[in-house]
């Protein structure tokens, strides 16, 4: 590929988001199915009016109105529930577009990743099943059973996928569709800003090839989509000890430890911060190894913003196992709301850390309601507790509501998520969120764009799509690729207007 080439869209971030932007900038057409029937009357009326037209030519805003779905974004409930109808309600429904190409219709791009084709997904824990169904991993043009269930039957919860399978789906479905011209492996983008002459974006990088050998590169664009995810910058406690050698963020470190048998059924325990889907699969790895766990968590057990209030249980059992722990099996706290505080601390924390707690029973208080038995004995959570400290004796320090308590550990697993890291840009791209104070987050500060077009508001010309607008899940991230494509097909079709053809 030219190093000083030009394209009309460069996209950074090579995981499901780009690889399906690139089969809709690629000539391929989404058409109402002739055959089909969608579920929902009102949207199958409106698709009828202009059933002629791919739907990346009709009027995206029209099509989503009224529609509701499990993403804050319209477009990407409309490109849901075209592709899986009436999904949320156990259906599964056949899609009812057809792809038809045109190689004629091909936007020029180049997609750039750090790895082969599928992003994140080549580095989680192997061993893990997806939180989305395998269906909802898949992209348009290819069913995701044809090509990974290699004639498998499977039951209502292993019709979920390993990360190992849903990366070799995503390598394979950028060969089959035709997709590779435009894909540039181990590359690193190191600056992206808009030149005032021109009104290209000049896009730096380098490519590592032969090992270590690094060759730079330099493109211009008419247009950048950041399709980047959010797995770069794992989220930090920001206390005392945090970077002490027995205090990891990833999962991998557990698993890790395990293997090299540096863990097992008599190690201290291992501290695991986090109430989300991360900390429950730690969680669930300790008790396949039998491995003593103390789970801490910000959150009441009740709180309806846990994940594991959304989860069906018939699909995710060992997900509700945790739960029922996290719910049944918390520790007893004493009663010292007669201590006296500084600074919101209790004032004889040293006492208190002084008597240690190195294997913490819980209470079965909860338990008797609950109406089950103690899943796994060596379990103690901590709701509505933080970390004070880590302390280099390998102790960690836990706050409660009016306790302090301290507990050797063998490790400690902060999982509270992960951060975007937009270092490319100017002021790590904080200018762009919904609040420019403060830095990106998937959650609570995603990057403005526009709903239908995904088109950064503060910066035209550049786009976002993915975990870094909010869409942290594959089923519909897929609509951010619909609304980028449309638009840059628009853009092109008024090109060609003024310039007295189409393109």
């Amino acid at each position: 590929w030219d190093l000083r080439s030009h394209k009309t869209t460069t996209v950074d971030g090579n995981g499901p988001s780009g690889i399906c932007l690139s089969y809709l900038l690629s000539g391929y057409k989404p058409y109402l199915d002739p055959s089909a029937v969608h579920p929902n009357p009102v949207l199958y009326r409106k698709l009828q009016e202009t059933r002629h037209l791919p739907i990346t030519e009709q009027d995206l805003e029209y099509l989503s109105e009224g529609l509701e779905g499990r993403s804050g974004n319209p477009v990407a409930v409309l490109f849901d529930t075209l592709l899986h109808p009436n999904a949320d309600f156990g259906y599964e429904f056949p899609p009812v577009l057809q792809w038809r190409r045109d190689k004629q219709q091909h936007l020029p791009h180049l997609v750039l990743g750090r790895a082969t084709p599928g992003g994140a997904w080549h580095v989680m824990e192997g061993s893990m099943l997806t939180i989305s169904l395998g269906i909802w991993m898949e992209l348009p043009g290819i069913n995701y059973r044809d090509l990974t269930n290699n004639g498998k039957c499977r039951g209502v919860t292993n019709d979920r996928a390993t990360p190992e399978e849903i990366s070799s789906y995503y390598r394979n479905y950028v060969k089959l569709m035709g997709l590779k011209q435009n894909f540039v492996d181990n590359t690193y983008v190191t600056s992206v800003q808009k030149l005032f002459r021109g009104g290209l974006w000049e896009v730096r990088g380098y490519q590592r090839v032969q090992g270590d050998t690094h060759v730079p590169f330099c493109l211009f664009s008419e247009n950048v989509v950041l399709a980047t995810g959010a797995s770069d910058s794992p989220a930090q406690l920001g206390v005392e000890g945090e970077e002490l050698p027995f205090v990891f963020h990833s999962i991998s470190a557990l698993g890790l430890a395990v293997s090299r048998k540096k863990l097992g059924p008599n190690s201290d325990p291992v501290l695991i911060v986090g109430a989300g889907l991360s900390a429950a699969d730690a969680v669930l790895c300790a008790f396949n190894n039998n491995i003593s766990v103390l789970h801490a968590f910000r959150k009441h057990v009740d709180d309806p913003g846990l994940i594991f209030k959304q989860l069906p249980k018939t699909l995710y059992p060992e997900y509700h196992k945790v739960y029922h722990m996290m719910h049944s099996q918390t520790h007893a706290t004493p009663n010292m709301a007669a201590t006296s505080t500084t600074n919101g601390l209790p004032s004889m924390a040293a006492s208190v850390c002084s008597k240690m707690c190195s294997k913490p029973q819980p209470t079965t208080t909860n338990m008797a309601a609950s109406g089950g038995p103690v899943l796994f004995p060596d379990y103690t959570s901590f709701p509505e507790h933080c970390v004070v400290s880590f302390q280099s004796d390998m102790k960690c320090v836990l706050q409660g509501s009016n306790s302090l308590k301290a507990f050797k550990i063998s490790m400690a697993l902060v999982l509270i998520g992960t951060h975007p890291n937009l270092f490319f840009l100017k002021g790590q791209g904080q200018y762009l969120g919904l609040d420019p104070t403060k830095p990106i987050s998937c959650k609570q500060n995603p990057v403005d764009v526009h709903p239908y077009t995904f088109e950064c508001t503060k910066d035209p010309g550049l786009f976002a799509m993915g975990p870094l607008v909010g869409d942290n899940f594959v089923r519909f991230l897929k609509g951010g690729a619909l609304g980028i494509a449309s638009c840059l097909w628009r853009k092109r079709g008024e090109e060609g207007g003024r310039g007295g053809g189409s393109s």
